[in-house]
């Protein structure tokens, strides 16, 4: 699997000159399977370009999976050029059990006043095939999921082909437990030898006990030792905070990089950018 990144940035979308190296864009991520599948994972901003990019190369079908329905994770799909083709065959999968509610959580991001375009007038062939948090298969890749601690009921997806592994678990709180989510050892059990893991990071500890408690997201610190304690070979901190600057992630690789040489492990660690590439 080739596993791409178009946004990782949380909340909403920024840009300046303290956010260049790992970008503004907002929750996307692209995996290609050996076979050839085109597994989407989310559509905040960062779909926009991977959508333009698609639509030069006449990409045809494309299999989209949704974590949750907060707007950072939305907002992009109007935008994706693919949708504006009737050559395009669509489907999407997501946190919702039912074609029906699914196609409501999609139908909101293109719904007047808030946007020129319908749904139903878009040209695309697409499919909503809910599934919630049911195990299938794209192509050759095994797909299983997980519910997310996070406010208003998402999933998290493990991804598998030819014995390797991708978990994603963005938008988790490893330490608070929400209602539909999970403890941390269903956490752990689920990432247990993955060869790459990105999961939330997004907060530091004193931000985390003075005010963002219960917000859904997870301490770097504590993503950290969840991918210590479950064996991952290779973890991205990932769900980038809105105001945090290049050079303060970098400061929080360098955290956990430091207590990985403490504790002698061999797990690989960075902090997930608009364009990382990792083949597992």
């Amino acid at each position: 699997m080739l596993i791409r990144c178009w946004g990782s940035r949380g909340s909403i979308s920024v840009s300046g000159e303290d956010f260049l190296k790992y970008g503004g864009d907002t929750t996307c991520i692209e995996v290609v399977s050996d076979s050839g599948d085109l597994i989407v994972i989310d559509a905040g901003t960062g779909i926009r370009c991977l959508g333009n990019r698609l639509a030069r190369n006449g990409t045809r079908d494309i299999h989209m999976l949704l974590t949750h329905a907060h707007w950072d994770h939305l907002s992009g799909f109007p935008f994706f050029k693919p949708i504006y083709r009737k050559e395009s065959r669509i489907s999407i999968y997501g946190p919702q059990p039912t074609q029906d509610s699914l196609k409501r959580i999609i139908s909101k991001t293109m719904t007047a006043p808030n946007f020129p375009i319908e749904l139903e007038d878009i040209s695309a062939d697409i499919s909503f095939l809910g599934m919630g948090l049911k195990g299938y298969s794209i192509g050759s890749v095994n797909i299983s999921t997980i519910p997310l601690s996070h406010p208003n009921q998402g999933v998290g997806y493990r991804l598998e082909e030819d014995g390797r592994s991708f978990v994603f678990l963005t938008d988790n709180e490893l330490t608070f437990r929400h209602p539909f989510g999970l403890g941390y050892d269903d956490y752990k059990r689920f990432c247990t030898d993955a060869d790459l893991l990105y999961h939330d990071a997004e907060y530091k500890r004193e931000e985390y006990e003075s005010e963002t408690k219960g917000w859904g997201h997870s301490v770097y610190l504590d993503t950290l030792n969840l991918a210590l304690e479950s064996n991952v070979k290779t973890l991205g901190l990932f769900h980038q905070n809105q105001d945090r600057t290049d050079s303060q992630v970098d400061e929080m690789v360098r955290d956990c990089k430091d207590v990985i040489r403490q504790k002698g492990s061999k797990l690989e660690c960075f902090a997930v950018a608009a364009g990382t590439e990792v083949k597992i």
